[in-house]
């Protein structure tokens, strides 16, 4: 009980303080947008955040969601995990939803970057990167070394890249035939990771 206390006081702590500001941001910057050299209300495609998914979308391409809403749910979700969700909702709804929120889900189903394996790819990658920001200042804690953090940081990030690489490539060349050279890419990442998995480790000496 006193665990579960903890761990639930913990998130709706969070939920009304750090979610709930990056949600704001997240509205504020997506229906914003520079207008007659100023800044004013704009439609979505024009705002702060698009100019930024944009800036940045081209490094998920391979992974097949290179659309500027989901590079900037990938970005949030850095701040903390449940801003992933959060920012799909400001981005995807645009009108009044019910309760269980099937029109973001049916709009979100409708756009490339959900369709087919695009969307285990995103789960993948969203999984697997680096952990919120008070993750990782409890990792910097147990390290006390910026090198160090930064280091395991990266190393999540790029693994996560990697496998939802691996998935996504590999899953369009069985299923549409598609090759590329991020097919080539794959490949060759796939055999490191194998080669990783089964090698034999080396005996430390006493």
């Amino acid at each position: 009980f006193n665990s579960m206390w903890e761990r639930g006081s913990s998130f709706v702590k969070k939920a009304g303080t750090v979610i709930l500001l990056a949600t704001v941001i997240v509205w504020f910057t997506s229906s914003y947008g520079i207008v007659d050299g100023g800044i004013g209300p704009v439609d979505s495609p024009d705002s702060f955040l698009a100019v930024l998914g944009r800036t940045i979308g081209f490094i998920f391409s391979p992974l097949g969601w290179g659309d500027w809403k989901t590079a900037v749910a990938t970005l949030t979700g850095l701040v903390a995990k449940e801003n992933v969700v959060g920012t799909m909702g400001v981005l995807y709804s645009g009108q009044e939803v019910a309760e269980n929120g099937w029109q973001i889900y049916q709009q979100m189903s409708q756009e490339f970057a959900f369709n087919g394996y695009a969307a285990y790819s995103f789960l993948l990658f969203n999984l697997l990167c680096a952990p919120c920001f008070a993750a990782i200042g409890a990792i910097k804690r147990e390290m006390s070394n910026h090198q160090w953090t930064l280091f395991a940081v990266a190393y999540q990030c790029l693994f996560a890249y990697a496998v939802s690489l691996v998935f996504y490539q590999f899953a369009m060349f069985i299923t549409a035939q598609v090759f590329t050279v991020w097919t080539i890419v794959a490949v060759i990442l796939f055999v490191i990771m194998i080669y990783l998995l089964v090698r034999k480790q080396p005996r430390l000496e006493k």
